[in-house]
């Protein structure tokens, strides 16, 4: 039936006009913002993994800024501790010259005092932001020092922080208000000749407490410093040598966790990226594609409306 009222076939035309028009202007948003998946309207599911996994990235940028921290601070006091190894070592060294018959004592001596000034400048150099694990002039001991590690979300959605710590207390060389918290200023047990047997004796190398003070004796050299005691200064220097070594040693262990943590981080968020992207950035190829096939239907549905509008002036024709 042919209508002078209803143009059934020009309401057609303009309905899928409308629709075509609709998805272009959707093609169009995805091309301009470069997402398939822009707000929740669009996939509710996709857009809410993404939301979450860009704030979870997000928290990663910062625990990779607190690695960063941390390894500047494990570096401090790795680079401050070996640098005190050389100079004990060096130390230890002026103790065995020192047993040579005919030397001159005091003037090892003041060799001593020199490289026993250059530890106390190393242990007080050694800070970083605020904080110093090679020197402790505080009236609490030296503490266990945590670092952010890493950030964990659960198969059940919670999260957590999982620190990395450090007991300074292996690391401090002087403390100020208790010596035997240090490895330089407390007191070290050892044996040394007494005559055709042995006994024990406790040495200390620095003399910076300005609170509890060690019980043994300093090291330091008289000239008329006997051999036996220097035998057991020399032992004492190399206890203490150990015990640098084995915190060196654990720091930089510390240190290489903290690297390959920072590399891990890093990996992670680029993953994590490629992810989010796989489910809410647009295939541009596909979209263009798109774009193209939707023009020419809608060229095709605009020739299709101004047909079935012409239709009423044919029905004219009929009447002449």
């Amino acid at each position: 039936m042919t209508s002078m009222m209803t143009n059934a076939a020009a309401m057609a035309a303009l309905q899928t006009l409308r629709d075509i028009n609709g998805k272009m202007e959707e093609t169009q948003q995805r091309i301009s913002s470069g997402y398939r998946v822009e707000t929740a309207s669009d996939n509710a599911a996709y857009w809410s993994i993404a939301t979450t996994m860009r704030s979870d990235n997000k928290a990663l940028s910062t625990v990779q800024d607190a690695l960063g921290l941390g390894a500047a601070k494990t570096d401090t006091a790795y680079t401050g501790l070996n640098s005190a190894i050389d100079v004990v070592t060096e130390i230890k060294s002026k103790l065995v010259a020192a047993r040579e018959p005919g030397v001159d004592k005091n003037k090892i001596n003041e060799e001593l005092k020199e490289l026993k000034n250059q530890l106390q400048s190393i242990a007080e150099s050694a800070s970083f932001s605020g904080e110093n694990w090679l020197y402790n002039d505080t009236s609490q001991p030296p503490a266990t020092v945590e670092m952010v590690g890493s950030f964990n979300r659960a198969s059940d959605g919670t999260v957590a922080v999982e620190t990395l710590e450090f007991n300074t207390a292996t690391s401090t060389l002087i403390d100020t208000n208790n010596a035997d918290s240090g490895i330089l200023t407390g007191t070290v047990l050892v044996t040394q000749p007494s005559g055709t047997t042995t006994a024990t004796a406790n040495y200390f190398l620095l003399d910076a407490s300005s609170g509890t003070a060690s019980t043994g004796t300093e090291i330091e050299l008289f000239v008329t410093t006997p051999d036996n005691n220097i035998d057991g200064m020399i032992s004492a220097v190399d206890k203490m040598l150990g015990t640098l070594t084995d915190s060196a040693a654990t720091l930089g262990s510390i240190n290489m966790r903290i690297d390959m943590q920072n590399n891990f981080v890093a990996t992670l968020m680029d993953v994590i990226d490629k992810g989010i992207g796989r489910l809410v950035d647009a295939d541009m190829n596909e979209e263009s594609t798109r774009l193209k096939a939707l023009q020419t239907q809608q060229q095709l549905g605009i020739q299709s409306l101004s047909i079935a509008n012409s239709n009423a002036e044919n029905i004219l024709q009929l009447f002449k």
